[in-house]
């Protein structure tokens, strides 16, 4: 029998390159997990059945049934509307353009699921049960392969006009910047995420710049990553030292802009590339603090995420349970 008859939730949290499937109750304790590969290259048929399958082994490890589920939270990557359950347009997720992706998992799994973006769930996963609790308003900024976030306002998740609010990776640093996935140009996260990282060491690799970086990939360019440079970052190596620096003031300006605009108390810094540490998150909190409105700055919070990647599937589960007992109480009347 299940401990104070707390309500489960199955949270989904969908990714370009992995799938994280967790049986949740409402106080952010995780039941059970399965971790699978994303098949994106092979289309969204394949993948919304690697999503069925991981579903099917984390409710056999936590030993429910479906039937016994309150309803089921997804996190995706992308644009999408919560409201529809529609997934517009995923630039890591191949061939997806106007996937209804809730009405097929409600229809194969039997049970009401709920829809948002990957970066807002982890915004809700942070907010409710980890470094942003307590706060009313807070940004969660992950920075990784590219950069996403969620914007909580006064305690509540801001989804904007068709729920694509959030998507701060997507506004514009330099006009005259690198084409990003999006179809823009000189996005936040083609100047400040980690492929932006890799990208620009390959090129000054290319042009001749002398460094150890490629030494520390096994001499295979393809291996140069963000994981890579900061290795020989930390062994003194000039030009990842450099890199990480331009990629820290970038991050910077992005920060500043999200301070100027939205006057936060608390900004959650996640995702792989924030790991380097004071390396380039002290230069990017340096130049906010420059770019910012002193008094904005003055008032604002930086904090690491704390969930890691449990913070996706939390965060939809606690979506999904917020909008599950909304729909009871609106069906109640009250």
């Amino acid at each position: 029998m299940r401990e104070n008859h707390q309500p489960l939730i199955l949270g989904i949290d969908l990714g370009g390159s992995k799938i994280l499937t967790a049986v949740t109750n409402s106080q952010g304790n995780v039941l059970s997990r399965d971790h699978s590969i994303t098949p994106a290259a092979k289309g969204p048929e394949a993948v919304i059945q690697a999503i069925l399958e991981s579903a099917g082994r984390a409710l056999d490890q936590a030993g429910i049934a479906t039937s016994e589920l309150g309803a089921i939270g997804v996190g995706a990557p992308g644009v999408s509307n919560p409201e529809t359950g529609v997934i517009f347009f995923s630039p890591n997720l191949p061939g997806w353009h106007n996937v209804f992706l809730r009405d097929i998992i409600e229809r194969e799994l039997g049970k009401k699921t709920f829809l948002m973006n990957d970066a807002n769930a982890a915004a809700l996963g942070e907010f409710y049960f980890g470094a942003g609790r307590g706060a009313r308003n807070f940004i969660y900024v992950t920075i990784s392969t590219g950069i996403g976030g969620g914007i909580i306002i006064n305690g509540e998740l801001y989804s904007g006009a068709c729920g694509t609010a959030g998507e701060i990776g997507h506004m514009t640093i330099d006009d005259d910047g690198p084409l990003c996935s999006c179809g823009n140009t000189g996005c936040w996260e083609t100047l400040a995420s980690g492929t932006a990282l890799a990208r620009e060491a390959r090129h000054r690799i290319i042009d001749g710049a002398r460094t150890s970086i490629l030494d520390y990939a096994g001499g295979d360019m393809e291996k140069v990553t963000a994981q890579v440079i900061h290795n020989a970052a930390e062994h003194g190596d000039a030009l990842a030292r450099e890199l990480i620096a331009q990629t820290g003031y970038y991050i910077g300006v992005g920060l500043a802009n999200l301070i100027n605009i939205f006057n936060p108390e608390l900004i959650v810094i996640g995702g792989g590339l924030s790991n380097i540490g004071d390396m380039l998150l002290g230069l990017a909190f340096k130049v906010a603090g420059e770019r910012a409105y002193r008094e904005a700055y003055q008032a604002v919070r930086f904090a690491p995420a704390e969930l890691g990647r449990d913070s996706g599937v939390l965060g939809a589960s606690a979506f999904a349970l917020r909008e599950q007992m909304k729909k009871m109480d609106r069906s109640a009347g009250k």
